[in-house]
Order: structure tokens, then sequence, then C-alpha cells
């Protein structure tokens, strides 16, 4: 995400902590546009003033918010990666912990996905969050297949990308069950014919 489209966050107390935690299980359960300030301030034990007082806005509430996501995904996935020990494991790795993430932290899918379908205006300041979070999502792939030094690695890496985020919204929907693992084992064999083809 370029510096200019990168949006503006505060510092959090930690009563802006509870809020914000607060505030991650409401709209991450309900939606965002159906919890509104007083029942953030209620369920943190706040006042809406000291929210207020905080964040600004609840625009600003809802950036902390997918901002706060953001890196506590990256921050799990990134012991995954640096425990795998191929180039292709390493792909695979994201799969396998998109998985553990959504058993722990997704039952409803995606909070990118979910917030930009709220969120579609690019001058809602949430919006760079949202779509900076996939574009680092598919430059990871980009990175991780390099190793592989596949033929075409941008095309590779967004056919990974689509299996990635098509098991995403699968999943959150539930429309059948093991999303993520049929992904992952979708990937391998892409990653494995490949690997056959420029032998």
């Amino acid at each position: 995400m370029s510096t200019e489209n990168t949006p503006r966050r505060v510092t959090l107390t930690p009563g802006a902590r509870r809020a914000l935690a607060a505030a991650g299980r409401l709209f991450y359960e309900h939606g965002i546009h159906a919890v509104g300030v007083d029942l953030i301030a209620a369920e943190a034990g706040v006042t809406k003033k000291t929210l207020y007082d905080r964040f600004g806005s609840k625009e600003q509430i809802v950036v902390e918010y997918l901002a706060d996501r953001d890196e506590r995904w990256r921050a799990f996935l990134a012991p995954r990666l640096d425990s795998a020990s191929t180039a292709e494991g390493r792909v695979l790795a994201v799969f396998d912990a998109s998985r553990d993430w959504m058993e722990a932290h997704g039952s409803r899918g995606c909070s990118m996905v979910n917030a930009h379908a709220e969120i579609d205006d690019p001058a809602h300041p949430a919006y760079a969050v949202i779509t900076g979070q996939k574009a680092w999502m598919l430059s990871l792939f980009t990175d991780l297949v390099r190793a592989l030094e596949p033929a075409a690695p941008g095309s590779l890496a967004r056919t990974l990308m689509l299996l990635h985020e098509g098991a995403l919204v699968a999943h959150g929907l539930r429309i059948f069950p093991g999303a993520l693992d049929h992904a992952r084992e979708e990937a391998r064999a892409l990653l494995s014919a490949d690997t056959a083809g420029r032998r």
C-alpha cells in the first residue's frame, strides 16, 4: 500500500483497546453498518464520549478493527512460513494457516471480504485497509512462487490467490465443509503440475 493511501491510525490506550476488542467482535458477528457507537461503548464499558475522544469517529474504529485483524493475521502466518522447509511447503503453509485461523477466528469467513460488502467507496478510510490487505496477499503469493521458478510466476500467483480467496468465501458461506483443505489440495496439484511441466 502506498503511503498516500495508508489511512491514519490512532495510539491505543488500554480503554481504547477494550473498545476496539468489543467493536471487533460486534463488527465481525453483526456487520459494520448494523453496529452503532452506543452498542460498542456499552459492550466495552466506556462512555460514547470516550470512544469519540479516542477514535474521533466510527469510521476510525472500523479502520482500527480491520488493520488490527490484518496485523494479527500476518503475525499468525509468519512463523508458519518460517517453519516450512521447502518453497512448495511455504505456499501450502498459507492455506494451512488460513484453515487454522478460520477455525479459531473466522466462523463468518474473511473479515476483509465481509467489510468490502459494506464498504465499497474508495473514499472511505477503511477501503485502503481492505484493498491493501488483498494486495499484500497477492504480493505474498507472488514472492513465494518465485522461489519455485515457474514459467509464469504472475499467472501462478494469481491462480493461487483465486483458490485461496474462493476458499475463504466458501468457508464463510458454509457452502461445503473443508473448503480450505480442498483449495490446498488443488494448489498442491497445481504446483506439482507446474514443476512436472518444466522437467
